[in-house]
């Protein structure tokens, strides 16, 4: 309710009489009201879902409208991991935006997937090959390996394992949120080693894991599109390159509506098109 009236620039009570006003003239409440907390109700929810679709109409009449001088506006927000928003959406979005500088761009950054409905997400950049919300369409932009590495001054004091089950003898840096974080599954040809690992350093951040390596701590496992850089320019190196791990598959998440307003379908021609002229996919699969 507070966030309501901020948002209405009006006071809580203005909005409360307001709530009041329209449960009368439906004959029906829509929020469910306590001392503790505020929630919908069933007739709340339907209504919430019909109005969210009646401002999707009304976006579309306007994105149509907005087509014909080809200049979007209004917000885009747009979801993504900490990692991905700082090495690879903002260069995309600063581009974007001299194309389209009547648009503003709102990054809600985080390692946990956001619901995008609940959240208002226009589109989410994941790592996950399927959504469990069926209204939730899924576009592939590319894949990735994920490598081991470490830097250069722990692998002359540790030395480089040579078979995965050597992986028990070294210091592993670990991302919590990735699938299965303390099992390795490793592949080479018909070869299939599992390792149950643990880490001297655990963490649910990409770049922090990025820090410990490069400052010798012990051997990372990450996504090539995170370590790339440090890999080019000799802060980290390979580490069990003929190995393989699960590859990752990016894709852009976004809501299936009867239309998809003309900023999110221009963001994500957009960013596709980078990633292919770039040849991401060619690089991270390498």
């Amino acid at each position: 309710m507070t966030r309501a009236a901020e948002a209405l620039g009006l006071s809580v009570s203005g909005v409360s009489r307001h709530l009041t006003r329209l449960e009368a003239r439906l004959g029906a409440r829509l929020v469910q009201r306590s001392t503790r907390q505020l929630s919908l109700t069933g007739e709340g929810e339907q209504l919430y879902a019909d109005a969210r679709d009646l401002l999707a109409t009304w976006e579309e009449a306007e994105a149509n409208v907005t087509a014909h001088s080809h200049a979007p506006t209004g917000r885009l927000r747009v979801g993504a991991s900490l990692s991905f928003s700082l090495l690879h959406l903002m260069p995309v979005v600063e581009q974007f935006r001299r194309l389209y500088p009547a648009l503003s761009i709102e990054i809600v950054a985080s390692n946990r997937y956001y619901d995008i409905i609940e959240n208002g997400l226009d589109l989410a950049i994941r790592t996950r090959r399927v959504e469990a919300d069926s209204s939730i369409t899924i576009r592939r932009l590319a894949e990735t390996r994920r490598l081991l590495a470490a830097s250069p001054q722990y692998l002359d004091r540790r030395g480089s394992p040579k078979h995965p089950l050597e992986l028990t003898d070294h210091d592993l840096i670990l991302y919590t949120l990735a699938d299965n974080w303390n099992e390795f599954c490793f592949q080479r040809g018909h070869e299939t080693v599992k390792v149950d690992v643990d880490g001297v350093v655990i963490t649910n951040d990409g770049q922090l894991i990025c820090a410990a390596a490069r400052d010798g701590l012990g051997i990372l496992s990450q996504p090539t599109y995170i370590i790339q850089d440090d890999l080019e320019a000799g802060r980290l190196v390979r580490v069990l390159d003929d190995w393989d791990l699960p590859r990752l598959t990016m894709n852009i998440a976004y809501p299936s509506k009867s239309f998809v307003p003309l900023r999110t379908r221009l963001f994500i021609d957009f960013l596709v098109e980078q990633f292919q002229t770039g040849k991401y996919e060619e690089i991270w699969t390498r």
